[in-house]
């Protein structure tokens, strides 16, 4: 068993499901609430998707490729449809139903706390809150990829912040930890699987990361304090084809372009948003024709600032999760470690 691990769940009560056990669970539980949950989609990606056979739900995968945060935030949604003739809207009604989010990372729940800080403060997103209303999260364990860097920001495989369970595999089955009172009367009401008592018996392997970044992620925003010049932006715009994909995948990111589209009629229309990202051409572009951030250099630089410097500053905690899906999905091959880890290489001073 790994220290962490060990650390992590000493005090926790657990349960030990078998696969068959599992699915029961799943099914139970979509019977109180939707549940959503990986999918396999095609041969090497996976999804998540509202469940509908406890049977297609993937356990063991390294990353989806949209994040969470697109059961809170669509990627383009309908915010109030108007009448000019009249002049009167109506909001969009935002269904107030449960949601169980099944067999999740850490680094996903913690890229939704993130997004609740940005969505809270100021003029709260009451959208996004409404559909985080009756959200239960159900974590599972994951073996890191040559994508993921969750630790090296402060994430831990086994962090239990907002979950009410946590599911770790081993032989035949999972243990299932019950973090919190909601997964106390969830497994109660379940009434199945049998408790395990301490000290753990059942053999849980430690888990490692292959990529990390050279600092302590506590040192990353200062770093970001003196780099704004580095040679470092312009080698990563070379390669850059400001296709947008990693801000579009990164389950932090929150940005969005507001439109109205009128109907034929000239009368009736509607307000629609969708996602936006600053890496996109557009996304600076005002009246004019005036771009303040034209090039992929300063594109680039705003990006890995906003994740390391600015919203570090009000939230106190670094706003990339280390899931990995803007380096794994990048076009361009371009890896945000190799750009931070280049970038603490430039910012010692040179003995």
């Amino acid at each position: 068993m790994s220290s962490d691990i060990g650390n992590n769940f000493e005090q926790l009560k657990r349960y030990f499901f078998d696969h068959s056990t599992t699915e029961k669970f799943i099914s139970f539980l979509m019977q109180r609430a939707e549940v959503i949950a990986p999918h396999r989609k095609g041969d090497a990606s996976f999804s998540y998707e509202c469940v509908k056979d406890p049977t297609n739900v993937v356990f063991d995968y390294p990353r989806t490729i949209q994040p969470l945060k697109k059961y809170f935030l669509p990627p383009r949604e309908t915010l109030l449809s108007f009448d000019m003739e009249s002049g009167s809207f109506e909001t969009e009604n935002i269904p107030d139903k449960p949601q169980v989010f099944f067999a999740v990372h850490s680094y996903e729940v913690q890229a939704i706390h993130l997004l609740d800080f940005s969505f809270r403060r100021g003029n709260p997103e009451w959208n996004y809150l409404k559909r985080r209303e009756n959200s239960i999260f159900i974590g599972i364990s994951f073996t890191p990829d040559e994508w993921h860097f969750s630790k090296s920001v402060g994430i831990e495989i086994e962090k239990l912040d907002g979950l009410s369970l946590y599911f770790e595999p081993v032989e035949n089955g999972y243990l299932v930890f019950e973090v919190d009172d909601t997964g106390k009367e969830l497994l109660a009401d379940f009434d199945s699987g049998f408790a395990v008592d301490a000290p753990l018996n059942l053999d849980i392997q430690a888990k490692h990361f292959s990529t990390k970044i050279k600092y302590h992620h506590n040192r990353l925003p200062q770093v970001f304090e003196n780099v704004y010049t580095s040679p470092v932006w312009q080698d990563v715009a070379e390669k850059c084809v400001g296709c947008g994909t990693c801000n579009l995948l990164c389950p932090t990111c929150y940005c969005f372009d507001v439109r109205d589209e009128v109907n034929l009629d000239a009368k009736t229309g509607k307000r629609e948003r969708f996602w936006d990202g600053c890496m996109l051409n557009p996304f600076a572009e005002v009246a004019g024709g005036e771009n303040f951030r034209e090039k992929l250099e300063s594109r680039t630089r705003h990006r890995l600032h906003r994740k390391f410097k600015y919203l570090t500053h009000h939230s106190g905690k670094l706003h990339c999760v280390g899931c990995g899906r803007c380096s794994k999905y990048c076009p361009a091959g371009i890896s945000i470690i190799d750009i931070i880890n280049n970038l603490i290489d430039v910012s010692e001073p040179k003995s």
